[in-house]
């Protein structure tokens, strides 16, 4: 495994799914003390950044599917949840191909001014064939998806830096577009910052090109070296900087014994159809790249029971074993934790109290070593 992130001398950041789809972050019938509701969702973004969570990453699902009989849609979602809130950074999830990037800006400069410049934006590529299939808008092939994608990227990019907007694409034009206002301006953030996610080769690629952020899907500590060492060279190439986000499952217990039976427990009461359902959907998603190398390529039911394969990152059991796991990741270059619970607000609760500390202090004791950073075991 090769050498991690030696220069990253800032602490890691947290984000956690919002769940404004009903169901929860898990397909099966364990209980879940999670609610889809606005109310829930306000108090929780209030408890999460009052206990170290410095972004949300709302959901967006168009069509009932695989255990969300329910949505709230995520952009309006997403603003509830900024005026809710003091601190929180509320990442909205979009369909290009469903939004046209202009509309979205605008939106999104709105969004920023009424937030004081705390709106971002998670650009999904798209997967669910269905979602595009029923409103009557095309299904492109998957490279065309991210070929779509990173155009609407650079049309963002281009509107809110620019004052008479040009573009001329393949599949958007900007004449002479200026936006009123732009996006607040804050310290190294010149406009909202843009998410993505993906596993592809075509992706990575993209993300060293035009996002800010990678979202990866739940990895092991080699699946997440390969993937960063990936984007980085070709962020290099471009004389960009691409920071990691790395999801995660967290079931922090008292005992490591506690943790393993919640995940035991999990699995045995997974929605078995439902889990097949979504493998077989998402896998051609993986099968239909040139390399095989997609999301959800290589997951096992157990892993598709928590559907961005959070179990895989194995933040499972006592606070000390999780906040050394969170460091180690770290260290190979993970920049964000984008975590999903059980039981939303006691365990956002009791990671800000149990877990979170345990990591401050490990980041310190990195710092005052100031030794070389080693990838884990």
């Amino acid at each position: 495994m090769s050498v991690g992130n030696t220069g990253n001398t800032e602490p890691v950041k947290f984000a956690y799914w919002v769940p404004n789809v009903s169901g929860g972050l898990v397909v099966s019938t364990i209980e879940q003390r999670t609610d889809w509701s606005y109310d829930y969702n306000a108090k929780l973004a209030r408890l999460a950044e009052n206990n170290g969570f410095e972004y949300a990453l709302t959901q967006v699902r168009y069509v009932a599917s695989y255990g969300a009989a329910y949505q709230h849609e995520s952009t309006g979602f997403s603003l509830a949840l900024l005026l809710a809130t003091e601190r929180l950074k509320v990442i909205a999830a979009i369909h290009p191909g469903l939004w046209h990037p202009g509309v979205l800006a605008k939106w999104l400069a709105t969004a920023d001014h009424l937030s004081g410049g705390r709106a971002a934006v998670n650009i999904v590529s798209g997967w669910f064939k269905d979602e595009f299939i029923k409103l009557g808008e095309p299904w492109l092939e998957h490279d065309e998806r991210y070929r779509r994608s990173e155009e609407f990227i650079r049309v963002l990019r281009e509107i809110w830096t620019s004052d008479h907007a040009e573009f001329r694409g393949d599949f958007y034009r900007l004449h002479d577009f200026d936006l009123r206002p732009k996006p607040v301006r804050l310290p190294g953030r010149p406009h909202p910052e843009i998410f993505q996610g993906g596993n592809s080769t075509v992706a990575r690629k993209m993300a060293g090109r035009v996002s800010d952020w990678y979202f990866s899907n739940g990895r092991d500590f080699d699946g997440v070296a390969e993937q960063i060492a990936d984007i980085r060279a070709e962020a290099d190439r471009h004389g960009r900087r691409v920071r990691f986000g790395l999801n995660g499952f967290m079931i922090a217990r008292d005992t490591e014994a506690e943790a393993r039976e919640t995940l035991r427990e999990i699995v045995a009461k997974a929605d078995r159809r439902a889990v097949e359902d979504f493998g077989a959907a998402v896998r051609q998603a993986g099968q239909s790249t040139f390399d095989k190398k997609g999301m959800w390529e290589d997951s096992t039911f157990e892993d598709l029971v928590q559907y961005n394969d959070g179990f895989r990152t194995k933040l499972i059991g006592t606070p000390e074993q999780i906040a050394e796991r969170i460091v180690a990741y770290k260290r190979l270059g993970v920049d964000l934790f984008l975590l999903g619970f059980l039981h939303y607000h006691e365990e956002v609760e009791y990671f800000g109290k149990r877990v979170l500390p345990l990591v401050r202090e490990l980041e310190a004791e990195d710092a005052a070593r100031g030794e070389p950073v080693r990838s884990p075991a």
